[in-house]
């Protein structure tokens, strides 16, 4: 009797060992993993190729720019940490963002994220990496949605939709005089907050409005032209695919219609060239700054030409390196870590012409948006609003 009861006294000793142990490999499993501080990555998330692939890599571009510039530089040599850019190609598309995410979600080199590009493709990943604490900084995400807590590990550096369709319906009605205005949307998580937001400033201020949408498969406008009334003076396209526009202004004139097009940052593009057309962007073309020519310089000479998309870019990426070195300051750092600094960011003269500091929802301070219109072959900056 006393020989079992000591072998069931061991037997119960044993088991809670193995207890003890499961508990302390699930609690390891468990604990904030460590990421690189000696090389670690950084993963842009950009439409590099499909039907936007101009702005992918523009945007591939800057990131790797940004990324050769800290490492050549003094601070960087003396910090002894040489980031990598790790290539997330989206193509504007929430299950390829969704692919890319999850094959990089578990990847302890990628302390951080810069992107993805469309507001659409942040919904698909959010989740993700809400899971995975990954802090995210996009450079051109601005559906209003995004920040009202359902993404907290989510930043951008571009102010957000309802902001700039509110300035835009205002420079629309009181710059240019407009009496009447289409306001159509592309069907995006993008265009369609954006167009309701201009339309309702526009109502607000007794413009008459007329309200509808396309998708970004349309080729033909002709049935969309055929609703513009000859007392349309505007058109208001809050749209992600510049072509669709061009197509669009082409037809308008095919049609005989006078109505001008006002776009937003989607339109602002090589692939749209109709003349007296004006476009508002969330991000400046840095040579307006005397501090940024310099850079915009150097980027020209080596990558060649750029529009919007491409400096918002560096600087998110300015704030990730930054964010990463300040939780790698003792040589150990997790993402956690990271991202409470992405939180504390306080970015002094940016190239954009901005301080950049983020508030508790992680929409960038003092947002400003920055009015274009081409003319003579190419857009000529007019106005901040």
């Amino acid at each position: 009797m006393r020989k079992g009861l000591i072998a069931a006294a061991f037997a119960v000793l044993a088991a809670a060992a193995i207890v003890t142990a499961a508990l302390t490999r699930s609690t390891a499993q468990a604990a904030p993993a460590a990421i690189s501080c000696s090389s670690p990555s950084i993963l842009v998330m950009a439409p590099i190729t499909g039907p936007v692939a101009f702005i992918g890599k523009e945007q591939r571009n800057w990131a790797k720019f940004a990324i050769e510039r800290y490492n050549a530089s003094k601070a960087g040599k003396a910090a002894g940490r040489a980031y990598k850019l790790v290539e997330g190609d989206t193509q504007l598309d929430p299950a390829q963002a969704s692919t890319v995410g999850q094959k990089y979600a578990s990847d302890s080199t990628i302390p951080a994220v810069v992107g993805p590009a469309g507001s659409q493709e942040v919904e698909a990943v959010g989740p993700i990496f809400k899971r995975v604490g990954l802090a995210y900084v996009s450079p051109s995400s601005t559906q209003t949605n995004l920040t009202t807590g359902k993404y907290p590990t989510f930043f951008r550096v571009v102010g957000k939709d309802a902001a700039q369709g509110a300035k835009d319906a205002n420079f629309l009605a009181k710059n240019l005089k407009a009496k009447k205005v289409i306001v159509v949307d592309d069907q995006s998580s993008y265009g369609k907050p954006l167009a309701d937001a201009a339309a309702k400033v526009l109502k607000s201020l007794r413009v008459k409005v007329v309200r509808t949408s396309i998708n970004q498969k349309m080729t033909d406008f002709s049935a969309l032209v055929t609703k513009v009334t000859d007392d349309t003076d505007w058109a208001f396209l809050a749209w992600q695919v510049a072509s669709q526009a061009q197509t669009f202004g082409t037809q308008l004139k095919e049609q005989g219609k006078k109505t001008r097009i006002f776009g937003s940052d989607g339109l602002f593009s090589a692939d749209f060239k109709i003349a007296g057309s004006y476009v508002s962007a969330f991000a400046p073309d840095i040579r307006i700054f005397k501090s940024s020519r310099p850079t915009a310089a150097a980027y020209t000479k080596k990558y060649g030409k750029f529009g919007t998309f491409g400096p918002p870019v560096y600087v998110a990426t300015q704030v990730v390196i930054a964010a990463v070195n300040k939780a790698c300051a003792d040589g150990n750092a997790t993402r956690a870590e990271v991202l409470a600094a992405i939180r504390q960011t306080n970015l002094k003269n940016t190239i954009l012409g901005n301080d950049i500091s983020f508030d508790r929802k992680g929409d960038v301070k003092n947002a400003s948006f920055y009015i274009f219109r081409f003319l003579g072959g190419e857009y000529k900056y007019l106005r901040i609003v």
